[in-house]
C-alpha cells in the first residue's frame, strides 16, 4: 500500500532532519558553557533554546526511533525468537501499551497545547523565549507520529505473522 510508504518515508524525514539538531545542540552547550565560565555570561533565552531543541530531538525523534527499532527493549530472549514469534511480541506490545498510550497522551495534551496557541504563551522568565507554545504544540503532533508508526508496525507485524 503506498500510504505506509509514504507514512515511513514521512517520518525517515523527519528523523533525519531532526537529527541535524543534535550538532546544533552540542555546539550551543559549548558556546553557553564557554561563555558562562569564562565571561561570567548567560542569558535565560540561551538556556530555554537548548531545552526547546532538546524538547524538539526528543519528541520528533521519538517515531524515527521506533521506526528504526532503535527504542529500549530487554532482548535477552527476545533476539533468540523467530522472526514469527518476534512480530506476535510486536503486535501485543503495540496493542496494549502504544497505541493505548498514544491515544490517551494526543488527547490530553491537545488541549494542553491548544490553550497554549490560543495564550500565545511564551516564558514566564525574564528574557525568556517568547513563543513557549510552539513547544507546547509539538506535544500532539509528536504522539501522533509515533501513532501512526505505530500503525506501520502493527501492519508490518501482521504481514509477517501472515507469511509465517
Amino acid at each position: 500500500m503506498k500510504l505506509w510508504s509514504y507514512i515511513d518515508k514521512f517520518i525517515d524525514w523527519v528523523g533525519r532532519h531532526v537529527s541535524v539538531l543534535n550538532l546544533f545542540l552540542v555546539l550551543l552547550i559549548c558556546l553557553d558553557v564557554a561563555l558562562r565560565y569564562l565571561f561570567a555570561y548567560s542569558k535565560n533565552w540561551i538556556i530555554e533554546l537548548e531545552w526547546h531543541i532538546f524538547s524538539v530531538i526528543f519528541l520528533l525523534g521519538a517515531s524515527y526511533g521506533l521506526q528504526h527499532d532503535k527504542h529500549v527493549r530487554v532482548d535477552v530472549f527476545y533476539q533468540k525468537m523467530s522472526a514469527t514469534s518476534r512480530a506476535y511480541i510486536n503486535l501485543v506490545g503495540t496493542v496494549i501499551f502504544l497505541l493505548p498510550w498514544v491515544y490517551v497522551l494526543v488527547k490530553t495534551s491537545m488541549g494542553f497545547a491548544l490553550n497554549s496557541w490560543y495564550m500565545g504563551e511564551g516564558s514566564p522568565n525574564p528574557g525568556g523565549l517568547p513563543a513557549r507554545y510552539i513547544i507546547k504544540g509539538l506535544i500532539p503532533m509528536a504522539f501522533l507520529l509515533l501513532g501512526l508508526q505505530g500503525l506501520a508496525i502493527l501492519r508490518k507485524n501482521i504481514l509477517i505473522i501472515k507469511e509465517g
